[in-house]
């Protein structure tokens, strides 16, 4: 029997980290620790098994990110050029077809993320999805082709910094998850902080 596309395809993680969390006080957030773990921890646990392989773009404590056990890649671009500049760094030394893409705030991602975007691409005919709920897009959490990184470097290459903004211009699409979802609940705040450890227990026992 032929395997299908979705069987073959290799997919690589890019786990965003590179970020500046003004709204936690300029703490590396990818490093705040959540039930004793950092979040970029908790975000490479629910991609692991998923991908074939991770990779980590970050800016600062580069050894505490090597530290996670994956390749660590910085923005070419300098300046905080924001998180497409970290995607196109990290994918750009990555091997396989398709690039999935995280924030490091997002800890109890779907353990079917992957697998989802991959069919919606495919049944689409498309080169790039993003993740989206009922309440709004999550441009963050997105699936694409790295035939696009050539187009990705022309967007920034342009002054283009707003994920949303290259993901229209490529022609990608919503793929939506129920209302009720908490799969992309992400720390941005202290507020968000203590409700992730209320959560945790239940959405992501730690292994």
């Amino acid at each position: 029997m032929t395997a299908s596309p979705e069987q073959t395809a290799t997919i690589g993680a890019v786990v965003l980290a590179g970020g500046q969390a003004r709204r936690l006080g300029g703490l590396d957030k990818g490093l705040i620790q959540l039930q004793g773990r950092p979040l970029a921890a908790w975000v490479i646990d629910r991609l692991r098994a998923q991908v074939d392989e991770i990779v980590i773009s970050a800016n600062r404590h580069l050894r505490e990110y090597g530290a996670l056990g994956y390749p660590v890649h910085s923005d070419d671009i300098p300046g905080h050029a924001g998180p497409l500049a970290g995607i196109h760094a990290a994918a750009s030394r990555m091997s396989s077809e398709w690039v999935l893409t995280s924030p490091c705030d997002t800890p109890f991602l779907p353990t079917d993320l992957a697998r989802r975007l991959m069919r919606a691409l495919q049944q689409q005919g498309h080169q790039a999805v993003y993740a989206a709920d009922a309440q709004q897009p999550h441009f963050g959490i997105m699936l694409f082709n790295r035939a696009l990184l050539n187009h990705l470097k022309s967007f920034l290459e342009a002054g283009g910094r707003k994920a949303g903004g290259w993901l229209a211009a490529v022609g990608a699409t919503p793929v939506v998850w129920p209302a009720d979802s908490e799969a992309f609940f992400n720390v941005n705040t202290p507020e968000d902080l203590a409700r992730a450890e209320s959560l945790a227990n239940r959405l992501a026992p730690k292994p």
